[in-house]
């Protein structure tokens, strides 16, 4: 996700010579440096002493000791912080840090990889509008953002759109199951999928209609549509989509709480 929002910003117009990155692996650090020819640390702190936004991007596990090596920077310059590591609210990263400072948490999700994500973006009471607009603006380097209110709100998110993909990815993998199944090969199973896929995305972004409308408009009484769709609806496709939706926003949280506390 950090490699690709810095491609993002470099493609967006950022300077590469304002971008520094810091990595323990050496083989990323030169992966990074030829690709954007931006600068590159080993260590945190030296990496950051000159920064206006600094973007958490690591495991969660690992996110308290990345923090604790650049508390005292961090309260010394008093830079806007981005965090885009799941799970861990931004209540548990200041105490970590062990002062308020401007914060915004960010939950992207894996089609930021090429450049058509969508993030959830919240802020605490530290982040002015300019902190807001700068975080948008990184934020777009890999989609569309949107602002939420409360840490609830990202719980949601994240079972809306960062688990998101994989719904998608799941339905795409019965159709092409399906398709195998009564006869087609792979690559026209697949490439019928995938491209009815994004059509239909495409198709839904674009229009004045909700996706709900749209279902609609393409299930005549009778039809082929109709039949895969009631059968569908006389399993609970509903429900089930549902429950598991809520199910990911609840270990959302449940995963907050547990690693906040780490």
């Amino acid at each position: 996700m950090a490699r690709s929002i810095i491609g993002g910003l470099v493609s967006s117009g950022w300077p590469s010579k304002n971008i520094f990155v810091s990595d323990p692996s050496k083989e990323q650090r030169n992966l990074l440096e030829k690709q954007f020819s931006i600068t590159i640390y080993e260590n945190n702190e030296k990496c950051i002493r000159q920064a206006d936004i600094v973007v958490l991007s690591v495991k969660p596990q690992v996110l308290k000791q990345a923090v604790e090596s650049i508390r005292t920077t961090l309260v010394k310059n008093n830079p806007l912080i981005i965090s885009i590591v799941a799970g861990i609210r931004i209540s548990d990263i200041v105490k970590w840090i062990g002062q308020e400072v401007p914060f915004v948490r960010a939950m992207p999700n894996t089609p930021a990889l090429v450049n058509c994500g969508v993030s959830g973006l919240l802020a605490n009471a530290h982040a002015n509008s300019f902190h807001k607009q700068s975080a948008t603006q990184v934020m777009q380097a890999v989609g569309q953002v949107i602002w939420v209110n409360t840490e609830s709100d990202i719980d949601t998110v994240t079972g809306i759109s960062g688990s998101g993909p994989a719904y998608f990815f799941k339905l795409m993998e019965i159709m092409i199951n399906a398709a195998q199944a009564n006869g087609l090969g792979g690559t026209v199973a697949r490439t019928l999928a995938l491209q009815t896929a994004l059509g239909a995305a495409k198709l839904a972004s674009k229009s004045e209609h909700l996706p709900g409308e749209l279902r609609r408009q393409v299930t005549s009484p009778g039809g082929t549509t109709e039949a895969a769709l009631l059968t569908m609806e006389k399993h609970g496709i509903d429900e089930t989509i549902t429950l598991g939706i809520n199910d990911a926003i609840k270990k959302s949280a449940e995963l907050a709480k547990t690693l906040g506390a780490m």
